[in-house]
């Protein structure tokens, strides 16, 4: 009965040694896979191209180098968000500071923008200005005007009644 829990013993221990060998002997073929594939170039990205007009769904093309590379060339779906500032590229969006005081000499304001975000690969400015003519009368003004004839209208009402 000793020589027969030996002998299980034995064989146990040599289908173990058997399992981590071949478990081993995997991971090796993997990483030469893993090598193989790093001979390929890292993909570089054309930008995104409308399919109508200069915003909303489009495609980009992608390409890559390298000689065992199976695939080199590949087309991607992507969008163009239609809110963007299209003057300064569709794929940045950019922050921007309040309108800045009237410039007489020119009858333009400015304001600042500085780089939010930029949509995959984009060359975009880190901080890029716009400017617009001055207006005769600010916004503020108007809406200020509009409340007061609100309150007016409030208080005739309430006296009538």
């Amino acid at each position: 009965m000793n020589g027969q829990k030996l002998w299980t013993r034995v064989a146990m221990m040599a289908l173990l040694v058997l399992t981590t060998m071949a478990a081993e002997g995997g991971k090796a073929d993997k990483i030469g896979k893993k090598e193989r594939k790093s001979d390929c170039g890292e993909w570089q990205w054309s930008v995104c191209v409308a399919n109508e007009g200069d915003c909303g769904l489009g495609t980009r093309e992608g390409t890559r180098t390298g000689t065992e590379c199976k695939q080199t060339i590949k087309t991607q779906r992507c969008k163009i968000p239609c809110n963007w500032k299209k003057k300064f590229g569709g794929e940045c969006k950019y922050e921007f500071q309040d309108w800045g005081d009237c410039d007489l000499a020119t009858g333009k304001k400015n304001r600042t923008g500085v780089l939010k975000r930029a949509l995959m690969d984009a060359n975009c400015a880190t901080t890029v200005t716009a400017t617009k003519p001055c207006g005769k009368t600010s916004k503020t003004k108007l809406q200020d005007a509009k409340k007061q004839k609100k309150e007016g209208k409030k208080r005739d009402r309430t006296q009538m009644d």
